[in-house]
């Protein structure tokens, strides 16, 4: 009996997925195409009841689909889809980096772009073709007009417009997912996304109300590219060339301080708040390089043609971005440099700068100025790919070693730390029980957090006084373990050496850190018989080495006289 219900349950799962049958009545009528290039199903309204709703038209054209397409407004190279690649780009093509493009994977059958490049013609061309795709799983969809049905969709965030409707739609004991009517552009409500709290993030491109907040750049040659977007917390400075006309200078947007601060940045992403840029500074330089800077700033000054010169010229920018370590936004400034052109010039050059500036914070204590005082602590941090040094206002969150207590016990032991002091040889430690049940590996990250902590710095300061923008004063710190050749090795010890150096006169020396070394040692660990313990000593130890060469008295020598004659001294008798 009960085999039998299983195949009956298994027949009727079969029949779910196969396709539904077409029938000659509706094999006459207008097909409708599908998501991702595919066919749906006839419309059969006239033999459905008059409740049935039609399903909306497809949305998705594989033809308009660039995965490739990363730049706005600009031709990405090899990308043999994106839209904004013209012949003269596709001949300095090499190859299609996406060959082939398509929709929804999961369809039994779809269209598929085919893209690829015909080398033997001159110059070289893109050769585009759409073809059908089937899909050899057992397990795919047929048909779909539903696009939302495909991926999740970003929730609508209530505004001030929108919020009447949202809630007459959701204010209900009992709503719907679906809408009544099947609009593609309308996205679905998560709940619990509704009151998710956006901020910026180290890299997240700048937003304001039209895009993003553009930091033009040269791409591929020196000229300028407004596409380039302004990364939050990345200092930039860029220069390019500007191709531009006195009679045109006054409908070229990019020489117009109107295109630098006409756009709000948004407070933090996806919100109705929004910062206005102000003008912090105009700067005026004359033809021949000199500059002035005017007393006001509060006048927008737009270029005008004034005696065969085009005045106002935007010539730099220079951006500065206030911000909350909660990543929010609540500045932001320009600074201008404005010039004027002249009939002979045929393009000008821009420099554009953005930096960052976090309100309420204080500065991190220095530990000498500009060599370190035996007795401070050795300062580090940690530096993000593209940024300067980051350290923390604690001494006891950067160079830290193991503080030991009066238990001695390792596991009791753990976040307790001590400052490195610069000039001061530390040692501290204590034991471990290794009991029959402890596991290798949990035990071995247990130690290394134990000995390095949570987080150990990647950089020292080589100064007292290092700046963390000057990313070429910090030393790397070097990393070596010795471990022998076993199964399970353990970590025993922490071993810090910090060579330095004195730097400067001799009369008043600073003391500079040149190389910073962590070595780990391992050993091995062993079985133990159940119901057997081990104890071990787990060390950490801070050793500086004074690299400086001892000063050796010594005299001056004594000037000589290199008298030499001319070569036709003894002329004509020689």
């Amino acid at each position: 009996m009960a085999a039998a219900l299983r195949l009956g349950a298994f027949l009727f799962l079969f029949l779910l997925l196969l396709p539904p049958p077409l029938r000659a009545a509706e094999a006459s009528a207008e097909p409708t195409a599908g998501a991702a290039g595919t066919e749906a199903p006839p419309d059969s309204r006239a033999a459905a009841p008059a409740r049935t709703r039609r399903g909306p038209a497809p949305v998705t054209d594989v033809a308009q689909l660039c995965v490739c397409d990363l730049s706005v407004a600009q031709c990405d190279v090899n990308c043999c889809c994106d839209p904004d690649c013209s012949a003269a780009d596709f001949s300095l093509f090499t190859t299609c980096s996406v060959p082939i493009v398509t929709g929804d994977s999961r369809l039994c059958s779809q269209k598929a772009a085919v893209y690829s490049l015909d080398v033997e013609v001159n110059p070289p061309e893109r050769i585009f073709k759409l073809i059908d795709q089937v899909n050899p799983s057992v397990f795919c969809i047929y048909a779909t007009n539903y696009k939302k049905a495909l991926s999740f969709s970003s929730p609508e965030m209530p505004t001030p417009e929108n919020f009447d409707q949202l809630l007459k739609r959701f204010g209900s004991a009992t709503f719907s997912a679906e809408p009544d009517s099947w609009n593609m552009n309308t996205d679905a409500q998560n709940p619990s996304d509704a009151n998710k709290t956006y901020r910026y993030e180290y890299g997240v491109p700048i937003q304001t109300a039209d895009a993003f907040l553009r930091l033009p750049s040269p791409v591929v040659s020196s000229w300028c590219s407004d596409a380039n977007p302004a990364g939050f917390l990345v200092n930039q400075a860029t220069k390019c060339t500007r191709s531009v006309s006195v009679e045109e200078c006054g409908n070229i947007q990019a020489v117009s301080m109107l295109f630098y601060i006409n756009s709000s940045i948004l407070a933090v992403p996806k919100s109705s708040q929004m910062v206005n840029i102000t003008v912090q500074s105009i700067v005026v330089q004359s033809l021949n390089g000199m500059r002035t800077l005017l007393n006001g700033t509060d006048v927008l000054r737009l270029p005008v043609i004034l005696d065969e010169l085009c005045i106002n010229v935007v010539l730099g920018v220079s951006y500065h971005i206030t911000y909350t370590d909660a990543g929010e936004i609540i500045e932001a400034a320009a600074s201008f440099v404005l010039g004027a052109i002249n009939q002979e010039a045929l393009s000008v050059q821009q420099s554009f700068e953005i930096s960052f500036t976090q309100v309420n914070t204080k500065p991190v204590p220095l530990s000498g100025n500009p060599g370190y005082v035996v007795g401070l602590p050795v300062r580090a941090g940690f530096r993000p790919q593209g940024s300067g040094i980051i350290q923390s206002t604690n001494k006891y969150s950067q160079l830290t070693i193991l503080q030991s207590t009066s238990s001695q016990d390792c596991l009791a032991a753990q976040g307790a730390r001590t400052p490195i002091l610069f000039g001061y040889n530390m040692i501290s430690g204590c034991k471990l029980r290794i009991t029959a049940a402890m596991e290798c590996q949990p035990l071995t990250q247990t130690l290394l957090d134990l000995l390095k902590g949570q987080s150990f710095p990647e950089y020292v300061a080589s100064f007292g006084n290092s700046q963390a923008q000057d990313v070429l004063d910090w030393v790397p710190i070097t990393h070596l373990q010795v471990s022998e050749q076993s199964l399970c090795q353990i970590p025993v010890s922490l071993e810090i050496e910090v060579k330095w150096t004195k730097y400067g006169s001799l009369v008043n020396p600073q003391a500079r850190i040149v190389n910073v070394t962590a070595t780990i040692a391992t050993t091995t660990l062993k079985q133990l018989p159940s119901g057997r313990e081990r104890t071990i000593a787990i060390t950490s130890s801070v050793v500086f080495t004074d690299l400086s060469p001892p000063a050796e008295p010594g005299y001056r020598a004594w000037p000589t006289i290199n008298a030499k004659l001319p070569f036709d001294f003894f002329f004509p008798f020689v």
